[in-house]
């Protein structure tokens, strides 16, 4: 089309006739195309009388539905040549590819806040807010029931979430109980607004439009169902807007699954660590006893090192104490470990014949599917008069050490041969007796063995345990293995080192026996 600058068109093809019929020669344009082409050509009639001005305003609308694209050209006679461009395809196109880049963001953005925690509530918590800023105008994130509790998280637009439970059946709202089963995977669910229960309409949400609900797929099991609600006159959920939702709600399912999972198997570990964690030791029968543990990781809490304190059957019988060290470190370890306690506490009632008891022991873990081995000390303490007397047997360990009352330190004379590697085993047996304040201290060589001190690569070695032990003469058991502890961590700084153990049996001072008759640290076992 051609038009001069009164805004009169001159000329025009016949393309332009079938797309604007009113369009004539002679014909006032503002009277028959579009007011935004109307205005570009008299913009564009301004710009070449001010010289050459770019016009200033849009230089593109819509015709018929249509969406063009106009081009102008300044002819030698004054007048202005137009043509059109159908740009419609072009514009949804990058409608659609704009659509997608929000749409991918928004699942890469789901996926990282939804995987960054384990805590299903936080979960829950999260899909209904995203959802509800991105999908509808309120949305109920709600997981498979517990009981008849069915636990819900709703969340209007722009709100927070809020938790609650619900007492109801899922099977009475049309399509809710399917999701909640939804295994395998079931479509969405579009149900009538007038069917929704009261419990699913948030507080101050007014009447209801639209409502659909869509599972929560986990890994293989059903996670949840999401429920979006769209207020009366919103527009409808569109089939696109549906598929949108269950790509979302695939991402959070997979983080709901996750962490129902993972307090699943928290709970079931917390269960199998309760009898593999270090025992709380105390006072029996007159004998102090005091252990501390500390494994090889911080992050762990069990590993191969272990003790127990097991009391005698009737009064004034010994009290069997072990203290043991399994090959190894970590989760493994600690299996043979468990292993190796229930049996010694099977074997309880052979507390006196520690020969026997070994034996025993070392024909069960060589009978196990276990390749690893143990060393191990057995000591029965028993109450006799002021005294402590202490039965030890030493099977592959380090040799237990005595501290007098005026800081001599002696070797428990005990030796023989570890557990779980050979068919026979041998042990030598020795008596000690404990006088008021003296203690007869059990240990693992992670104690010995740590690596530190000044230089970063020492060994902190018997005899500077021993020269340690030497200054908690008269000390109480609960201190002497603080001391040693915390002597071995100092030396040890920040580097790895073994799993470390110690077991302290004293005889108490005559004149503080009803004060120390409370718990320290470690486990008591009947």
């Amino acid at each position: 089309m051609v038009a001069d600058a009164a805004g009169v068109l001159t000329q025009r093809n016949e393309a332009a006739q079938v797309l604007l019929p009113a369009a004539c020669p002679g014909a006032e344009l503002a009277d028959v195309v579009p007011g935004w082409l109307a205005s570009a050509h008299r913009s564009m009639c301004l710009a070449g009388l001010e010289g050459g001005r770019e016009p200033e305003v849009p230089l593109s609308g819509g015709i018929e539905g249509r969406r063009f694209e106009a081009h102008f050209s300044l002819r030698g006679d004054g007048t202005v040549a137009w043509w059109l461009v159908d740009d419609t395809d072009h514009q949804l196109a990058r409608e659609a590819l704009r659509m997608e880049r929000e749409q991918t963001a928004f699942l890469a953005a789901a996926s990282s806040t939804l995987l960054s925690s384990l805590n299903l509530g936080r979960c829950m918590d999260v899909t209904a807010q995203m959802a509800a800023d991105h999908l509808a105008d309120a949305v109920l994130a709600i997981a498979p029931a517990r009981g008849r509790r069915l636990p819900v998280v709703s969340c209007l637009r722009g709100g927070t979430p809020t938790t609650s439970q619900e007492v109801v059946d899922p099977d009475e709202v049309p399509g809710l109980g399917e999701a909640l089963r939804g295994f395998p995977p079931v479509p969405s669910r579009w149900i009538d607004a007038s069917a929704a229960p009261r419990w699913m309409i948030p507080e101050d949400f007014g009447p209801i439009g639209a409502i659909v609900i869509t599972p929560l797929p986990g890994h293989g099991v059903p996670a949840g169902a999401l429920v979006l609600l769209r207020k009366e006159g919103s527009a409808a959920f569109t089939e696109e807007e549906e598929v949108f939702a269950r790509l979302f709600a695939a991402r959070a399912g997979a983080a709901m699954s996750a962490a129902r999972l993972y307090a699943e198997q928290t709970a079931i570990t917390e269960v199998l660590m309760r009898d593999l964690l270090p025992p709380v030791l105390h006072q029996i029968s007159g004998v102090d006893f005091a252990g501390s543990y500390r494994p090889s990781a911080d992050h762990e809490r069990i590993g191969g090192d272990f003790y127990d304190v097991h009391p005698g059957v009737a009064e004034g019988e010994p009290s069997l104490v072990a203290l043991g060290d399994v090959c190894g470190k970590g989760l493994e370890a600690a299996v043979l470990t468990g292993k190796i306690r229930n049996t010694l506490h099977a074997l309880l009632p052979l507390a006196d014949d520690h020969q026997r008891m070994l034996t025993l022991l070392n024909t069960a873990l060589l009978s196990s599917h276990h390749t690893r081995f143990a060393t191990l000390v057995l000591a029965s303490a028993a109450r006799k008069g002021n005294e402590v007397r202490v039965r030890l047997t030493s099977a592959g360990h380090p040799h237990p050490l005595i501290i007098r009352a005026n800081g001599t330190v002696e070797e428990a004379d005990t030796r023989g041969t570890l557990v779980g590697a050979l068919p026979d085993i041998s042990a030598r047996t020795t008596t000690v007796t404990l006088a008021p304040g003296e203690s007869c201290i059990l240990y693992t060589d992670g104690i010995t063995d740590a690596r530190g001190g000044p230089l970063g690569d020492v060994l902190f070695g018997e005899e500077r345990l021993k020269r340690a032990l030497a200054e908690c003469a008269g000390m109480p058991a609960e201190g002497i293995v603080e001391h040693v502890q915390m002597l071995a961590s100092q030396w040890l700084g920040n580097r790895d080192h073994d799993d470390m153990a110690v077991v302290a049996i004293s005889a108490p001072r005559s004149h503080h026996l009803s004060a120390v008759d409370g718990h320290t640290r470690g486990r008591y076992t009947a």
